[in-house]
C-alpha cells in the first residue's frame, strides 16, 4: 500500500490509471494539486498559510470520468471528499439557503474517518472487554474480577464463595472462553446491558427561527444533560459482540481529539466535488431577470466559502482557505465565462475532459481493476458459475454502445451500464436454475449481435416518437 504522503504526480496519475481510462490532462492537473499539498505542508512556516489551492474547473460530457477522478484523488489522499450538485441550490425555496452546509457535510465525513481509524486502533482492546462482557453473561463469576461490576453471589456481599467452587466456576469459564474464540457459541442467546441514549427530539423547537447549527448545539447540550439508561437485550453472542465491540471502542476513544484531528483534516486535506456547475451560469444572457437572477445568487453564495470563510459545525470551527474545490459541468448550453467573474477567478485550472470514442470504451470494458467485465464475472462466481467474454464480443459491445450515444443521447460511459444489462439480464435471471455449473457462460460476437438487436431497433424507433 502506498502512503498517500509520499505519492509524486506521477505515482498518482499511475493510481488514477487503474481505474481509469484516458483523460490525461485532468489526470495531471488533479495530481499536482494534490502533490502541492504536501508541499505547501512542507512548506517554510512563514509561506505554509499563504499558499492557497488551485481549484480546478472539469469541463466535459456526462460520463466522460469528472466524478470519478475526483472521488478516486480524494481515495488516493486518504482525504475527506463530499460531492454536491450545485443545481440543488437554485430549487424552489433552496435558493440562498445554507450552501454552508457542503462544508458541513465534510465536517462529519471527516470525523467519520478519524473515528473509523481510532476504533480499528483500540479494536483489540476492546475485543478483550467484550470476551470478558459475554462470558460473564454465559458464566457468571463467583466473585467480583477486576475491572468488572458484575456478582453473582447470592449471599452477603462480604461473604465469599467456598474456594472449590471459585475453582471450578474458573474452569468452566476457561472452557467456555476457548468455545467462544472458536466460534462455537456463535448462535447461543445471551442477556446484556446496553447504553441507550435518552436525547428527546427537538425537530419542532423553534422551527423556523432555529439555524441548523443551533439545533445541532442544543440537540448534543441535551444528550449530554441527559442519562443514558441501560437497555436488556437477548442477542446471539455474535450479534452481541457487534453491538458490545462498537460500544466498547467508542468508550476507548477520545472524541476531543478526534473532533480536533478531522478538523485538521477537513481543513488540509478536505476536497468538496462542486457538479453541475454549469447550470448555475446565466447562459449568456446578461442582466436577465426570472431563474438568473437566483443562479446569480447562488453563484455569490457560493463565493465566499471557495474564497475561504470559517463555517461553523457541531465539531467546532472550519476555515475553508485550504479545502480543494474542484467543479465540474458539460457547459453544453452556457460557458465557464458566463460564470461571474469573481467566481471564474477562484477556479484558475481548466481541463477539457475528452469525449470517449470506441477504443476508449473496448479499454474501459477491459482494463480498469473495476472493468464492468471484472464486475459481472465476480457476480456469475458468487454463485459458482464462471462467464467469460471474447475479444470480439468486446469491441462489439463497445460499438453498440458508441452508436447508441452518437445517435440517442451522449452519456458516455454510463451507456455500457444499459447495453451490459441487456446482454446478461437473461443469464443472471436464469442462474441457478436454468443454467448448469459444468457449462460455462461464453459470450460471443454473434451473442452480443443478437441480444441487443432489441435495443438498436428501439433506438431507432425512438425519432420517431414524440
Amino acid at each position: 500500500m502506498l502512503d498517500p504522503k509520499s505519492l509524486t504526480p506521477q505515482q498518482i496519475v499511475q493510481e488514477l490509471d487503474k481505474y481509469i481510462v484516458g483523460q490525461k490532462d485532468a489526470k495531471r492537473n488533479v495530481a499536482i494539486a494534490l502533490r502541492n499539498r504536501w508541499r505547501r505542508m512542507n512548506a517554510n512556516p512563514e509561506m505554509k498559510n499563504e499558499i492557497v489551492p488551485n481549484n480546478i474547473l472539469m469541463i466535459g460530457a456526462t460520463g466522460v470520468g469528472k466524478t470519478e477522478i475526483a472521488r478516486r484523488l480524494a481515495k488516493i489522499a486518504d482525504a475527506p471528499f463530499i460531492k454536491v450538485e450545485a443545481s440543488k441550490f437554485t430549487e424552489v425555496g433552496y435558493v440562498g439557503r445554507d450552501v454552508e452546509g457542503m462544508v458541513r457535510d465534510l465536517a462529519e465525513q471527516s470525523v467519520n474517518m478519524v473515528k473509523s481509524r481510532k476504533k480499528e486502533e483500540v479494536k483489540e482492546k476492546a475485543a478483550q472487554i467484550v470476551e470478558e462482557i459475554i462470558l460473564d453473561a454465559l458464566i457468571p463469576p463467583m466473585r467480583k474480577p477486576a475491572g468488572f461490576s458484575v456478582s453473582t453471589i447470592p449471599n452477603d456481599e462480604n461473604q465469599e464463595a467456598p474456594k472449590d467452587d471459585v475453582e471450578l466456576n474458573e474452569r468452566t469459564r476457561n472452557i467456555f472462553r476457548e468455545k467462544i474464540r472458536n466460534g462455537e457459541l456463535e448462535d447461543r442467546k445471551i442477556e446484556i446491558d446496553i447504553k441507550q441514549n435518552s436525547t428527546p427530539g427537538v425537530g419542532m423547537i423553534g422551527a423556523g427561527m432555529m439555524d441548523e447549527v443551533s439545533m445541532m448545539n442544543l440537540q448534543e447540550m441535551l444528550s449530554g444533560m441527559m442519562p443514558k439508561k441501560n437497555k436488556k437485550r437477548k442477542l446471539t453472542v455474535a450479534e452481541a459482540r457487534r453491538v458490545l465491540l462498537e460500544e466498547e471502542a467508542a468508550k476507548l476513544i477520545d472524541m476531543d481529539e478526534v473532533k480536533e484531528e478531522a478538523i485538521r483534516k477537513a481543513e488540509d486535506a478536505g476536497i468538496i466535488f462542486i457538479d453541475e456547475i454549469d447550470k448555475i451560469a446565466s447562459g449568456g444572457k446578461k442582466g436577465g431577470g426570472g431563474p438568473d437572477v437566483s443562479r446569480e445568487g447562488v453563484q455569490r453564495d457560493l463565493l465566499p466559502i471557495v474564497e475561504g470563510s470559517t463555517v461553523n459545525t457541531k465539531y467546532g470551527v472550519i476555515n475553508t482557505d485550504h479545502i480543494l474545490f474542484i467543479a465540474a459541468g458539460a457547459f453544453h448550453v452556457s460557458k465557464p465565462s458566463d460564470l461571474i467573474p469573481e467566481l471564474q477567478g477562484r477556479f484558475p485550472i481548466r481541463v477539457e475532459l475528452n469525449s470517449l470514442t470506441k477504443d476508449d470504451f473496448v479499454r474501459i470494458l477491459k482494463e480498469p481493476k473495476n472493468a464492468l467485465t471484472r464486475q459481472y464475472q465476480a457476480l456469475f462466481e458468487a454463485e459458482d458459475f464462471s462467464i467469460d467474454f471474447d475479444d470480439d464480443a468486446v469491441h462489439e459491445i463497445a460499438q453498440a454502445a458508441f452508436e447508441i450515444n452518437a445517435e440517442v443521447e451522449n452519456i458516455g460511459a454510463r451507456r455500457l451500464h444499459t447495453v451490459m444489462s441487456k446482454l446478461l439480464n437473461e443469464f443472471l435471471f436464469d442462474v441457478p436454475d436454468k443454467i448448469s455449473k459444468d457449462n460455462p457462460i461464453k459470450i460471443t460476437k454473434a451473442m452480443v449481435v443478437e441480444k441487443l438487436r432489441e435495443l438498436i431497433k428501439n433506438k431507432d424507433l425512438s425519432e420517431y416518437i414524440l
